[in-house]
C-alpha cells in the first residue's frame, strides 16, 4: 500500500498585520515548533474518506459541503492535476497548531493535505513550494474571506519571509538574517476570527479611510525598517519596531486586554520588543529576547495568563 506524508509549520507574523492588506509591506516566519501533518494513503473502496480526529471530523469528500477547507483543498489538487476523480484515497490530517490563535494553523493543514496528495498522484510539479502555496492562498479564502497571502507563502516556503500584497503578482522576498532572534510565542487563550477581525478593520477604514491609511502607512515603514534590520542584525532595532507596531495595532482597535498583559508583563521582564501577532483581539503575541532575559520573560509570560509559551529561533530552516 504506498503512502505520502508532509507536514507544514505554523507561523507568526512579525511586523504588518492588517496593513498587509491594503498594499503595505509585511514580515513572516514560521513556527517549527508546531507543524500539520497530512498522510495519504491508497483506499480499499472507492471515494475518497478524510480523516481529522483533532477536529473530530471524518467524512467522505463526495458528501462534504463546498466551505470544508479540507474538502476544497483536495479539489484543487484534483482539478490542478486535470483529473476527472480521485482514486480511491484515504486522507488523515492532525495538527498541533492551536486553531484560531494567529499561528497559520489553517494555512499549515491545507498546505500539508495539498503537498502530501500532489506527491501521492505522482504530481511533484503540483508538490513544490511556490504551487502549494498558490494552492493554498485558494483555501485561505474559505477561512479568512479576503487573504492576504502571507500565511500560506511562509508556511509553504518554511522561511522567513517579505511580502508585498500586489497586481499582478504578489512580491514574495525569503530572506536570511544575520544573527538568530530568539522569540517567545504565548497563546492568550483566546480565540479570535481572523476573518471577523480582518472584516471589521475594512468597515473601520471606510469610516475613517485618512485616518487608517495613515496607520497602514506608518505600518510599512516599520516593516520596511524591519527588514533592513533582521538584514543587519541590528536586534535592539527590531526590538524597537515591534514596540512601534504594536502601538498602531492598538489604535487599529485589534490588540485586547489579554494581548495588552502579556505584552506589558514580557517588556516590563526585560524583553527587547513585545507585540501581538496576527489578526489580534485573542491568540497569541511575540516577544524578542536574548539569553539574558528569556527565562525571566517566559515566567512572567506564564504570570501574566499565557496559557502557552513557545521558543522559536527566526532564520532557521528545519
Amino acid at each position: 500500500m504506498r503512502v505520502s506524508e508532509a507536514s507544514a509549520p505554523g507561523k507568526v507574523i512579525l511586523f504588518g498585520e492588517h496593513a498587509v492588506v491594503y498594499g503595505q509591506p509585511a514580515i513572516a516566519a514560521p513556527v517549527t515548533q508546531v507543524r500539520a501533518w497530512a498522510r495519504v494513503r491508497d483506499g480499499d473502496q472507492a471515494g475518497v474518506y478524510i480523516s481529522a480526529p483533532d477536529l473530530e471530523e471524518e467524512y467522505w469528500l463526495h458528501e462534504s459541503q463546498e466551505d470544508d477547507a479540507l474538502a476544497a483543498a483536495a479539489r484543487l489538487v484534483q482539478q490542478a492535476a486535470g483529473l476527472a476523480m480521485l482514486p480511491p484515497l484515504h486522507i488523515r490530517v492532525q495538527s498541533d497548531i492551536p486553531i484560531a490563535s494567529g499561528l497559520g494553523s489553517g494555512a499549515a493543514t491545507a498546505a500539508a493535505l495539498i503537498r502530501a496528495l500532489a506527491q501521492h498522484l505522482g504530481r511533484p510539479d503540483l508538490a513544490r513550494d511556490e504551487r502549494v502555496a498558490d494552492l493554498t492562498y485558494e483555501v485561505e479564502k474559505i477561512h479568512h474571506g479576503t487573504p492576504s497571502g502571507i500565511d500560506n507563502t511562509v508556511v509553504a516556503l518554511e522561511q522567513p519571509v517579505y511580502f508585498v500584497r500586489r497586481e499582478p503578482q504578489n512580491l514574495i522576498e525569503p530572506f536570511s538574517v544575520v544573527r538568530p532572534l530568539t522569540l517567545l510565542v504565548a497563546d492568550t487563550g483566546v480565540r479570535s476570527s481572523t476573518r471577523d477581525v480582518v472584516g471589521d478593520v475594512r468597515r473601520r477604514r471606510q469610516e475613517a479611510p485618512s485616518h487608517f491609511e495613515r496607520l497602514f502607512a506608518a505600518c510599512g515603514r516599520i516593516a520596511r525598517d524591519a527588514h533592513r534590520a533582521l538584514q543587519a542584525g541590528e536586534v535592539a532595532d527590531v526590538g524597537r519596531l515591534m514596540n512601534e507596531n504594536q502601538a498602531l495595532l492598538q489604535a487599529m482597535t485589534v490588540s485586547s486586554p489579554a494581548l495588552e498583559r502579556l505584552v506589558n508583563a514580557a517588556v516590563a521582564a526585560g524583553a527587547l520588543g513585545a507585540k501581538l501577532s496576527g489578526a489580534g483581539r485573542g491568540g497569541n503575541m511575540i516577544a524578542l529576547v536574548d539569553g539574558s532575559c528569556e527565562t525571566a520573560v517566559r515566567r512572567a509570560l506564564e504570570q501574566a495568563g499565557a496559557t502557552r509559551v513557545l521558543v522559536t529561533t527566526l532564520g532557521l530552516r528545519s
